[in-house]
């Protein structure tokens, strides 16, 4: 039986952290780095010295400057044996620019955002979108399976990171329409529990809704994924929208409530802190 492969993980935030457990879990060897945590099992100094030990490398970076400024770091070391995944989110442009240092490395890359926050994560359960060959995807599968419970094939490299931006572009509307929905049924001296029990029965209810509700309702913020990241994706978004010289109202409105709440200090709160209901 062939031993596991060396996996390198770099980025070792909420995400990535869990993500790199459930890879040892799994009996594969892992070698993490991230500049904020360096005394943790198979840390290493540089993204060079990661690329050094493992053939295939998946990001969990914060954005896409860190994205390229790792993989330029490494890029003498990667090798036509490399495959480079990005979860990361960042733009499309950071996407195709990401693929094309690997590739001029002789690497492989997939573009490989994921859905699902801490506790999906952490329980094993994220889903992957991938944009790239389905050559590699097979590679890959079982390191990816190690933390999902599906993978789903979407197009090309760039394609899956749209996807993933307009996804999270519905989650951050879908939580300000909470809000309002919120502070519209306080202001009529009703208790929140009873908007919760009336949308679990509508056809408006989902995961999100279910999700975010109850935190909103206690209070509870604590960061499965923060504003300050939520309002970067809606950034990507408007991005693509004006690309294409779309008006998209519900985005614009949306994010200047996020942004409003990062410049309140808010930003490392989870990004229903913008359905917060006022005492």
């Amino acid at each position: 039986m062939n031993p596991s492969p060396n996996i390198g993980v770099l980025g070792l935030g909420i995400i990535g952290s869990r993500v790199a457990d459930n890879l040892r879990q799994a009996g594969y060897p892992v070698t993490v780095w991230s500049h904020t945590a360096r005394s943790v099992p198979g840390a290493v100094a540089t993204p060079s010295a990661v690329a050094t030990e493992a053939k295939i490398l998946q990001f969990f970076v914060r954005d896409g400057e860190a994205l390229l400024k790792a993989l330029t770091d490494m890029k003498s070391a990667l090798t036509a044996e490399h495959i480079v995944m990005n979860h990361a989110t960042v733009s499309k442009a950071a996407t195709l620019a990401a693929a094309a240092l690997c590739a001029e490395a002789g690497a492989a890359f997939l573009d490989a955002p994921f859905t699902g926050s801490k506790m999906a994560a952490q329980n094993g359960k994220l889903v992957y979108y991938i944009g790239g060959a389905p050559e590699l995807l097979e590679r890959v599968r079982p390191v990816l399976e190690a933390s999902s419970t599906k993978i789903l094939p979407l197009g090309e490299i760039g394609d899956a990171m749209v996807l993933k931006i307009v996804t999270n572009l519905v989650s951050s509307i879908t939580v300000k329409a909470l809000a309002e929905a919120a502070a519209i049924t306080k202001s009529q001296g009703i208790p929140l529990e009873h908007l919760l029990s009336a949308l679990e029965s509508n056809a408006n209810f989902s995961t999100l809704v279910g999700m975010k509700l109850p935190t909103i309702i206690k209070g509870d913020f604590d960061p499965h994924f923060s504003l300050r990241n939520m309002l970067k994706d809606a950034d990507f978004a408007r991005e693509l929208a004006q690309e294409a010289a779309l008006d998209t109202p519900a985005l614009e409105v949306t994010a200047a409530a996020m942004r409003a709440g990062v410049v309140a200090g808010q930003g490392d709160l989870d990004f229903s802190v913008i359905g917060k209901v006022e005492a």
